[in-house]
């Protein structure tokens, strides 16, 4: 089993990757990256989202399953870019009350996660990455990735408002809140200290 399991949550663009490799590097961490590359319907997915929806969130769905299982019986402490718990609560929920995932579809992808969510551990510690989206599509414009350049900004403000609410009803494990825009743990070494002792609080 893992001495512990750090989970990396937040919208597309608030720096989950960056955080992910900062924990690695810094306090030598096993990484679990959100596996958005090898996804075979990302692509279409962006470029027509009603029809390939279920598709792109089942594939996200089965994957995360998969990974959140290995890591649970892996050794040191796991940090995990993006949850399974985010792909159900976040995504597919955005794309359901947006019209563009089927009711049919939607209540069998969520009767499916909830399945897989009974079986599985909780975090230790839950990194909830914030960032407002005007900085978020910014973002999203430098890293270049073809696929995400056309994402609309309603798109990502209701991402944010479903953190948010997700957040709100959270009681699974402890949750640190980072302002992403706000606090550079990176480039500032005021906000780096305070960033480094609340991540030592629960994994000492």
């Amino acid at each position: 089993m893992a001495e512990r399991f750090v989970a990396v949550a937040g919208s597309i663009g608030v720096g989950k990757t960056t955080l992910t490799t900062y924990l690695t590097e810094r306090y030598g961490f096993t990484p679990v990256f959100e596996p958005f590359a090898t996804n075979p319907f990302l692509d279409k997915f962006y470029e027509d989202m009603r029809q390939w929806a279920f598709h792109s969130q089942i594939w996200f769905l089965s994957h995360k399953y998969r990974l959140h299982c290995e890591l649970e019986r892996s050794d040191g402490t796991i940090v995990q870019d993006r949850t399974i718990y985010e792909d159900a609560e976040i995504f597919a929920t955005n794309l359901y009350r947006s019209r563009r995932m089927a009711k049919d579809d939607y209540e069998t992808y969520m009767e499916l996660y909830r399945a897989m969510r009974s079986n599985l551990a909780p975090p230790d510690l839950l990194i909830y990455l914030k960032c407002p989206v005007r900085s978020i599509r910014k973002r999203i414009k430098q890293r270049g990735r073809p696929g995400e350049q056309a994402i609309p900004a309603s798109y990502l403000r209701r991402l944010n408002g479903l953190y948010e609410e997700w957040m709100d009803g959270w009681d699974q494990c402890p949750v640190l809140v980072w302002d992403t825009q706000k606090m550079d743990y990176l480039g500032d070494l005021v906000d780096r200290a305070e960033f480094n002792r609340a991540i030592e609080q629960f994994v000492r």
